[in-house]
């Protein structure tokens, strides 16, 4: 009992005078190894359901949990599109959300239907297909539309990485030219708000190391599997490859960020003999096309004999296919430009 007493004293000592060999900061680092300071009166942000989430949840929430509904696609298609819900919970809530939509679809049809379609003169089989089919058309647009959400906004975000990813790249190749490490590049990125999803990355990947302690290649290649953009993602698997192997980044990014730079011109002229071709299809079509119809049909109003059918087909020209051409165009041409903005 005695030698053992003798044993802890002796640790004891040897570890105070450890202690008092390192400097007071050190001490601090090495009985807390990694301190986080939040600014005064931060707390934690808590992401609670809708009550439409939550009944769906209630109802659907064993049927996804049992027959294991959830596929690995889902799930990281999920994961990509930074939706802050698990893959069940969202599944149960596209399950309650087409199950509303086939109820209001069905009252809707029984009550409505039947007043339009004796209106309209309509058998009552043909009556019944039709309410069938819209009943059944109209839940499996909204499962589809709503399953596929979470692709369609990774494909968002994919979109705006790629489009912000050579700008980032100078201001990560000026951060490291001037010898800064890659978790600070990464917690300056961050902080910049031009960058869009770029700084979302940036803000999962600062995360990942000043909060949950993960190592910086570690909160690397954990964002490699969490990013859309392929892209991005070839780029950090080279930061991971090159550190691993002992080269330098410095030199890595700078020939990264030529490489962007150039792709961002080639597709800028794509966008631009895009845009060509466009002008040109407006004009053959919303153009030149219709202004010779209208001709034509005048001429045909004039000398043939049915002249009320065919000023009706005129009517439907100058007054629905004309201004409809029109703002499809228009409409094609402002989301173009509106995605490349961005």
């Amino acid at each position: 009992m005695s030698e053992e007493s003798d044993l802890f004293k002796k640790m004891d000592t040897t570890k105070k005078l450890y202690i008092k060999t390192q400097s007071p900061e050190e001490a601090k680092e090495k009985e807390i190894p990694h301190i986080v300071r939040l600014p005064v009166g931060a707390a934690p942000e808590y992401n609670e359901l809708t009550s439409i989430q939550q009944m769906g949840w209630r109802v659907f929430g064993k049927m996804v949990t049992n027959k294991n509904k959830v596929d690995l696609e889902f799930e990281d298609m999920m994961s990509k599109s930074h939706m802050r819900i698990r893959p069940e919970e969202y599944l149960a809530y596209v399950y309650m959300m087409t199950f509303i939509v086939a109820i209001v679809s069905v009252i809707v049809g029984v009550i409505v239907g039947p007043v339009l379609f004796g209106m309209m003169g309509v058998g009552i089989v043909m009556q019944l297909i039709v309410l069938i089919g819209i009943a059944g058309f109209i839940p499996f647009m909204t499962f589809t539309v709503m399953k596929g959400s979470p692709g369609g906004k990774a494909k968002r975000i994919s979109r705006d990485i790629e489009k912000r990813l050579p700008s980032a790249m100078s201001f990560i190749s000026a951060m490291a030219s001037a010898d800064v490490n890659i978790d600070v590049i990464f917690k300056e990125l961050a902080r910049q708000p031009i960058y869009g999803e770029i700084r979302a990355e940036a803000e999962w990947i600062t995360r990942d190391t000043e909060l949950l302690g993960i190592d910086i290649l570690s909160a690397i290649k954990k964002a490699t599997t969490r990013t859309p953009s392929k892209k991005f993602q070839d780029f950090m698997q080279g930061v991971i490859t090159t550190s691993t192997s002992g080269g330098q980044l410095k030199p890595y990014f700078l020939i990264k960020a030529e490489e962007y730079e150039k792709d961002s011109k080639l597709d800028m002229k794509a966008r631009m003999e895009t845009l060509g071709l466009l002008a040109e299809t407006f004009v053959t079509v919303v153009v030149a096309f219709p202004l010779f119809l209208v001709v034509i049909l005048a001429i045909m109003a004039i000398v043939g004999g049915n002249a009320s059918g065919t000023m009706m087909i005129l009517y439907l020209v100058v007054l629905l296919m004309i201004p409809l051409a029109q703002f499809g165009f228009i409409f094609i041409i402002w989301n173009s430009e509106k995605e490349s903005a961005t």
